[in-house]
């Protein structure tokens, strides 16, 4: 051995032993010991092409946020990947996919993925297969030790502009004062739910109102809100109209017209009333009119967006690319609203954003569950080039964020996200404050023995 090879592992062992035992202690050992001992202190949790599932459990939480099924998937070196379930989604749509899982690796997400995505749905029913895919990127994140975002393809921004909601008032100045307060602070983009539930009280604003004199679901088994828009025959008058856009007008007024404010919760009614609305609001320069109609009628949407200037937008409830296309393919609507935890989960929504920017439509995110999937929108938002604003739900909920430990709080700074560099989707439960909401008769992720057997024949062909 050379001199200069006798002192490059001199220098090793000395820096070795600075962490272990020292170096005359390793005196005499074999390198094989001698290697073990100065790196025993490495992480060894991150070996992704051994990486196993070994269990699936579910934290379901209220009170704090809507009521979400938190998801966590462990593995047999350790770590755990967390996820959450659409609000209001059933837990068992993710316990369902358990025993697809066991025994995987987590890190072929696409592949697990297109194994799972059967079992998901539109609307809530997305839920389970999107909360697990999230769980399944946060785990291949610290598997290989970088965010998710990377795993991606790397970011377009490094902060994620947010837009929130706000509290209805039936009084139009009230209103008005609180999207106000959100501007103050710091949210650089609004929307405000106005709609035909402020004109109840109004003779005259309506035609067949759902709760009106004529009651016209009485001898009905369906109710007004299970009924679709265009079956509900409801229809505004200009009484009503004009009811309508003062809230808009007062809006402007006071918060004036450098923000974009976007609306929704219109109401049920069909597609002529739907053009009257978005040409008779024009003249406020809305950023986008949501879900006027259901998304499943992308004729009818089509309609609507050649008739106004007014920016049309739909999508939350719509689960994988496909279930967009067609809205897509043919123009239907301006912007696409998908909501990761019911699309499919992170990648998917980001596809489906690649797919709308290839055609010209714009791209937003629906989000109305816990922080983890919140951070997880993050990183699909910051990945996609087309995207516009991420919706925040829980502006009002002091004890959300608390959810979540190992990032820079608050969460939302002056209307923006900073995009987490940590590894996954950037933090770790806080199980203590978990413990605090977890739903009636629930535990801490309790052991779910009974959905780790493959009970049922499901191949989609023969």
């Amino acid at each position: 051995m050379n001199e200069n090879n006798n002192h490059d592992r001199r220098s090793f062992l000395k820096k070795a032993g600075l962490g272990g035992l020292s170096l005359a202690a390793m005196t005499g050992m074999p390198i094989e010991d001698v290697l073990a001992e100065s790196t025993k202190k490495v992480n060894r949790n991150s070996a992704p092409s051994e990486l196993k599932i070994t269990d699936v459990r579910i934290a379901e939480i209220t009170g704090v946020v809507f009521r979400t099924p938190i998801v966590r998937i462990y593995t047999n070196q350790g770590i755990v990947g967390h996820g959450d379930v659409r609000d209001g989604a059933a837990k068992e749509y993710a316990l369902f996919l358990k025993s697809r899982l066991l025994g995987e690796n987590p890190c072929n997400v696409e592949r697990l993925f297109k194994k799972i995505r059967q079992f998901g749905h539109h609307g809530r029913q997305g839920g389970g297969v999107s909360g697990v895919e999230m769980a399944l990127w946060d785990l291949a994140g610290k598997a290989y030790n970088v965010p998710v975002y990377m795993l991606l393809g790397g970011k377009y921004r490094d902060r994620v502009r947010v837009y929130c909601d706000t509290t209805v008032s039936q009084d139009p100045h009230e209103y008005a004062q609180r999207m106000k307060k959100r501007i103050e602070m710091g949210y650089t983009a609004l929307k405000m739910d106005i709609g035909i539930n402020l004109l109840r009280d109004i003779p005259g604003a309506l035609i067949n109102a759902p709760n009106g004199p004529l009651k016209p679901y009485q001898y009905e088994y369906r109710q007004y809100n299970l009924t679709e828009h265009p079956f509900t025959a409801v229809q505004i008058t200009e009484k009503g109209m004009d009811r309508l856009l003062e809230f808009l007008d007062v809006m402007r007024s006071t918060i004036g017209y450098e923000i974009p404010m976007g609306t929704d919760h219109w109401g049920h009614f069909g597609v002529n009333e739907a053009i009257k609305i978005a040409q008779a609001v024009e003249k406020y320069n809305l950023a986008y009119i949501e879900d006027i109609i259901p998304w499943h009628y992308p004729k009818q949407w089509r309609e609507i967006t050649q008739s106004t200037s007014t920016p049309t937008q739909t999508g939350e409830d719509i689960y994988t690319l496909e279930g967009f296309k067609e809205l897509i393919d043919t123009h239907a609507v301006d912007i696409v609203h998908p909501d990761p935890n019911t699309a499919g989960g992170i990648l998917e929504t980001k596809r489906i954003g690649d797919y709308a920017a290839a055609n010209g439509i714009g791209f937003m995110h629906h989000h109305a569950a816990g922080p983890v999937s919140f951070l997880g929108c993050v990183h699909s938002a910051a990945a996609t080039e087309n995207f516009l604003w991420l919706e925040h739900h829980a502006v009002d909920k002091p004890r959300w964020e608390d959810l979540v430990t190992g990032i820079e709080k608050p969460i939302v700074q002056n209307g923006y996200v900073k995009v987490p560099e940590k590894p996954g989707i950037g933090v770790e439960l806080n199980e203590e404050v978990v413990k605090e909401f977890l739903v009636k008769g629930e535990k801490l992720f309790a052991p779910t023995p009974e959905w780790n057997e493959i009970r049922a024949w499901d191949r989609l062909w023969s």
